[in-house]
């Protein structure tokens, strides 16, 4: 497994692919996401920017995560990231897109604003959807980001409980680079 390298709090790490942080453990992960940094504005995710789903908690460390990595990595995964439409700096909108055998769809719109992560207390993106038209297992999860090298994005994919916060499911990237 990649070792998470350790940078500087100012400082984001070039070097990173969504290659590399789907080698990493959830724990290297949760280490990085709370190293990562705000953009200066939510218009550095506009756009339909690639997704990866990188590790399921509980998984990352059975004979499960080599194939879910791999599966995760390949064209058949049905999950293609997510798009993006800042409003202004610090809030916008966006809505998964879904491959389909045919074709891709939209799915899940949500709403994005600066926030406090559940993680650690820090400034994260939010990704609110909790809307109307979203179904009610959909408007129960929650997604924060933060970037953690220039145009990639980390973020854990949580479960809101109803009287215990949020429960990490699995983490996952966004790469405005691709």
């Amino acid at each position: 497994m990649t070792a998470v390298t350790s940078f500087a709090t100012n400082d984001l790490v070039d070097e990173l692919t969504l290659d590399a942080l789907s080698d990493m453990a959830s724990e290297q992960l949760d280490a990085l996401y709370r190293q990562g940094k705000l953009p200066e504005s939510m218009a550095r995710l506009d756009g339909k920017p690639k997704g990866r789903m990188l590790a399921v908690r509980g998984l990352d460390t059975t004979p499960l995560s080599f194939p879910l990595r791999l599966l995760a990595s390949s064209r058949l995964f049905p999950w293609a990231g997510k798009s993006f439409r800042s409003a202004t700096d610090k809030t916008g909108e966006g809505i998964n897109r879904i491959n389909l055998t045919l074709s891709q769809r939209t799915w899940f719109p949500f709403n994005t604003v600066i926030e406090p992560s559940v993680i650690d207390g820090k400034p994260c993106i939010y990704l609110d959807y909790d809307l109307a038209g979203n179904p009610w297992f959909v408007r129960r999860i929650r997604d924060e980001l933060r970037e953690v090298a220039p145009g990639l994005f980390l973020g854990p994919a949580m479960w809101k409980q109803k009287d215990a916060g949020a429960m990490l499911v699995l983490w996952f990237a966004i790469d405005t680079r691709a």
